[in-house]
């Protein structure tokens, strides 16, 4: 079983995985973060500059080398879905998802169907006309993954409901924003922990993925610990390329103390 055809089984069955959000949009950092032990990528397209070009390019090199990478959308509208998903785009994050009307419009729109995704047997999702029919729509079924954005505390509240819907596979808590709609300039609040418990129920009572944005590592075991995430979105590669040419500045100099002695 291929990297793209097992990862979505790999996030509903609880497995730790790894992953980050790419806020550069440029191919070339698709291909080195394939050589990473990460286990998946996220292309930001709500908050970073891709456009359907870039994202074509980056899809292009996960298709390639068999490198799982997810797509958040700018937002929760059909045209945008259909075009991560015929780039070859492994799964989606919805941002903003509320209520159970537009998760529900976000899973229709990912799925085929009618009043749903487009379908189109010419794009790189189905092979450039490569595959029949049946066998496209079978896939897609199979490995296609929706990731549902709480991130308002309608949201939180709907929860349950949002995770009930077929063709919603995870719950997605955005700490960020959701800590922004409680009221609060952190990332610490109890209502924020309560929040976390709550989706986690609804997560697991439906048999869905888990899901959360962390800074780094030692976050993602504490909440792993304390509220049950498994699927994390660890920091970006911004924080990543910062804090290592930091890191490396630093050491280097360390060289001048020795000068000076």
């Amino acid at each position: 079983m291929s990297n793209l055809s097992g990862f979505k089984q790999k996030m509903l069955s609880g497995e730790i995985l790894a992953g980050t959000f790419l806020k550069t949009p440029n191919y070339i950092l698709v291909e080195v973060l394939a050589q990473s032990k990460l286990d998946f990528i996220c292309l930001d397209a709500e908050h970073s500059p891709f456009d359907r070009a870039a994202l074509d390019q980056c899809l292009s090199i996960s298709r390639a080398l068999d490198f799982p990478v997810l797509v958040r959308v700018g937002e929760n509208s059909a045209k945008e879905i259909l075009w991560a998903l015929d780039c070859g785009a492994v799964g989606l994050v919805i941002p903003h998802v509320d209520t159970v009307e537009k998760a529900k419009l976000a899973s229709k729109s990912a799925r085929y169907g009618l009043g749903g995704r487009g379908f189109a047997g010419s794009t790189r999702w189905a092979g450039y006309a490569t595959e029949h029919m049946p066998s496209i729509i079978k896939r897609a079924n199979e490995e296609m993954i929706v990731l549902a954005q709480i991130e308002e505390p309608a949201g939180v509240d709907k929860a349950t409901e949002i995770a009930a819907i077929d063709g919603i596979d995870g719950l997605f808590v955005g700490p960020a924003d959701l800590s922004v709609g409680y009221g609060y300039d952190h990332q610490n609040s109890d209502e924020l922990k309560a929040a976390l418990v709550s989706v986690g129920e609804a997560s697991r009572k439906a048999d869905k993925a888990f899901v959360s944005f962390v800074p780094n590592p030692e976050k993602a075991h504490e909440w792993n610990k304390d509220f049950g995430v498994t699927v994390f979105f660890i920091a970006s590669e911004h924080n990543w390329l910062r804090d290592t040419a930091n890191s490396v500045a630093d050491k280097t100099h360390e060289i001048r103390a020795h000068l000076k002695k």
